[in-house]
């Protein structure tokens, strides 16, 4: 019988039913999409950090035998124990470690740094790799957490998606509290009721539960195609392959089938507890428990909009997640595009602006020492170009405390300006100073376009510091670092205090050589030529592994003739050299490809709150047809026109798409200037780039899907005989 009956209901209100259906495909598209994405996301970036950095859980390093590495492989819960040939040298070994439970990682290095007799300072963990896998070390207050925030979104778009079922169901069951109340008072029992409504859900959403799974995995293999094809060419980005693992799909239709049924079985639970006389009291229609006067709409549209307004309060419930849905979706899309106008603006500033003239053409020679490479001279011989070979190295130097500026000291002092960067003890100020080793050609062209000498040995310093008293991070100012007076400084090994090397200065600028380099602000940068690097490199040592080569053009270049000094380049170094270059323009075409691919997935992630939102006033406007028309043939009984009723529903669409438009906005500029203030730009080069045209069309879009859901529902009310939906117990 009770099938018979859902059987016919499911014909007979076919609006209703096709609601349910389209509630649970979408719900199920866009679950299975999502999972298969995070899925996805989630395998690409264990890749990355994989290729990049090596597959290993735990590393140790220390002064042992290779035997020692069997002694590591027979611990407990050590899957592989090898030696980084890599990383060895002939004294210390360096040896990777995977498990079986990584998740011990952390209790289990330093049990075996012991046994080894090492110190727990000679353990390394892959941060970066457990992390993907949500272990971190229980000493780190702050573990990264990017893929649980990652994860967090997932859930919270899912509960989203359920709501959107959950309302289906509660639209259609709430429109038939009156039939089963009729059907209760003749000896329905509760049990059955909620019984027949669960058998009405799995019979309309075992289909589209599963049709949208399997679309959800086409269009996650679809949008990974689509990242390849507007991701290739970035250098250093690896194929993304689209993979799935049979669990994700269990999850995804388990998770669908029990929001069916829960989403199902809470509002007929409530609907099998009401007493047959409140049921049969129960006309269906939307019923406000204390009715508030809309003055703002009834004074912009009338009667029809102090109608609007009521009804809308009325279904305020139901399309609550409609309102959060929008809401949020262009809350999203609004600081996500201005977020990402700030960040090329900062980037364009701090970068490619500032080093638009510095390089051309950038090559890092791997595990190259700069007085072992053997073409200088053909570096320099490439035509219409200015070359720049150099290497990088760390030092720290002592600096009497009357040899600070007078400029510095009325600043309240080095303490004031540099804070912990610096130290005092004896009299001294203890400081970094980084040195950078240029070819000895480049170290004597430089030193010729600051006016001195490099005949002999010595240190260009860089004498500034950075104003941070009157500047701030984004428009520095600096003032003289060290007195003029300076005539030598004392560089120190920074393993090794004691080892120190006195060395005269060249000179005290603020000029540096044109190099595509950020130096710290409270620094005392050391540029010295080759020459001066081999007398001291023995006592200062710590010297970085790689070589750079800086190539300036002398006329600006095109893509193609710059990836053409790339391939001169190439030809120079051979195969004997291991080296990655990169030229300007391919790293601006690079840098804009990964925004847009950001952009692409964070507005598909509004767009997708937007559909949301937007199903579910499809999902509320053509679920509640019974009770609007009800509503609408009591208004056509006291003279309310055809017009009116339009009225009402386009006064009813236009505060469900504008409401969310008037929070973002103001929201959305409390939130950009705050983004200002805080990266210190001019706000007239926001403005000047502010994205008003993409949430103009976004706003456009919101108006027009609300509109659209409102026009076909009214027009089925329209449509049918209001005077027979005073009647009638179900919708024909």
């Amino acid at each position: 019988m009770w099938k018979d009956y859902s059987i016919g209901f499911i014909k007979r209100n076919r609006a209703s039913s096709v609601s349910v259906l389209v509630a649970a495909f979408i719900s199920a598209l866009f679950l299975s999409l999502l999972c298969g994405l995070f899925y996805n996301f989630w395998n690409y970036e264990i890749e990355s950090v994989v290729l990049e950095e090596g597959n290993w859980q735990g590393r140790i390093s220390g002064v042992f035998e290779e035997e020692d590495v069997n002694e590591i492989e027979n611990f407990a819960n050590v899957k592989t124990a090898a030696v980084n040939e890599e990383l060895s040298d002939g004294q210390t070994l360096v040896v990777d470690i995977c498990f079986d439970d990584m998740r011990a990682v952390y209790q289990d290095m330093p049990l075996i740094a012991r046994e080894l007799g090492v110190p727990e300072t000679s353990v390394s963990y892959h941060e970066s790799l457990l992390s993907n896998y949500f272990i971190h070390d229980p000493q780190d207050g702050n573990p990264p957490l990017l893929m649980a925030f990652y994860l967090f979104v997932l859930l919270l778009v899912s509960v989203s998606l359920i709501l959107i079922i959950h309302n289906s169901f509660a639209v259609s069951m709430n429109a038939r509290v009156h039939q089963f109340g009729i059907f209760s008072s003749i000896g329905a029992a509760p049990g059955q009721i909620r019984s027949c409504l669960l058998q009405e859900a799995v019979m309309l959403c075992v289909l589209p539960v599963l049709f949208g799974s399997f679309m959800g995995i086409a269009l996650t293999f679809g949008t990974i195609q689509a990242v390849n094809v507007l991701a290739d060419g970035i250098a250093g980005r690896h194929e993304a392959v689209f993979t799935y693992h049979p669990l994700v799909f269990a999850v995804t239709i388990l998770a669908s089938f029990l929001t069916v049924l829960v989403s199902a079985w809470l509002p007929a639970r409530k609907l099998s507890r009401l007493t047959p006389l409140e049921a049969i009291k129960n006309t269906g229609e939307l019923q406000l428990k204390r009715r508030k006067k809309s003055r703002i709409l009834a004074f912009l549209f009338g009667i029809e909009g102090e109608l609007a307004g009521n009804a809308l309060k009325a279904q305020k419930k139901s399309l609550r997640t409609a309102a959060l849905s929008l809401t949020l979706s262009f809350l999203g899309f609004a600081l996500m595009l201005s977020f990402f106008t700030l960040s090329g603006i900062s980037t364009d500033h701090t970068y490619f602006e500032r080093y638009q003239d510095a390089w051309d053409v950038m090559a890092v020679l791997e595990d190259t020492k700069l007085e072992d490479f053997s073409y200088t001279d053909e570096i320099h011989a490439l035509a219409d170009t200015d070359s720049v070979i150099y290497q990088k190295a760390g030092a720290i130097c002592s600096v009497p405390m009357d040899a600070v500026s007078e400029e510095v000291k009325s600043l309240g002092g080095l303490e004031a300006i540099a804070g912990s960067d610096v130290r005092m003890a004896d009299g001294s100020y203890t400081i970094q100073a980084p040195i950078v080793i240029m070819d000895d050609r480049s170290f004597a062209l430089y030193c010729g376009q600051i006016g001195v000498s490099s005949a002999e040995n010595g240190s260009v310093v860089l004498n500034r510091i950075w104003d941070s008293t009157n500047s701030n991070f984004r428009y520095k100012e600096y003032v003289p670092f060290l007195s003029e007076s300076q005539d030598t400084i004392t560089l120190r090994n920074q393993e090794d205090a004691d080892a120190a090397v006195t060395l005269p200065v060249l000179s005290l600028t603020q000029e540096t050589p044109v190099l595509r380099e950020e130096y710290d602000n409270y620094t005392l940068v050391q540029f010295v030529s080759l020459s001066t690097w081999k007398q001291i490199q023995e006592t200062v040592g710590d010297a970085q592994p790689d070589t750079y080569i800086r190539i300036l053009s002398e006329k600006e270049r095109t893509l193609a003739e710059l990836s053409a000094i790339e391939a001169e380049l190439t030809n120079v170094l051979g195969q004997d050299i291991a080296f990655e270059a990169e030229n300007r323009v391919q790293e601006k075409i690079d840098n804009d490809a990964m925004l847009n691919g950001y952009k692409l997935v964070v507005g598909a992630l509004c767009a997708l709150l937007a559909f949301i939102g937007i199903a579910n006033v499809f999902s509320n406007t053509l679920g509640f047809i019974r009770q609007r028309k009800r509503e609408f043939a009591r208004y056509m009984s006291i003279g309310m026109t055809p017009e009116g009723m339009r009225k009402m529903f386009w006064i009813e669409a236009l505060v469900i798409a504008g409401r969310p438009v008037l929070i973002t906005l103001p929201v959305t500029a409390v939130f950009v200037w705050l983004m200002i203030t805080a990266s210190c730009l001019n706000p007239m080069e926001f403005l000047a780039a502010a994205p008003i045209v993409p949430i103009l069309l976004f706003i456009a879009a919101l108006f027009g899907f609300v509109a659209l859901a409102y026009y076909l529902g009214g027009r089925q009310i329209l449509k049918c005989d209001l005077a027979e939906a005073l009647r009638s117990d179900y919708m024909i």
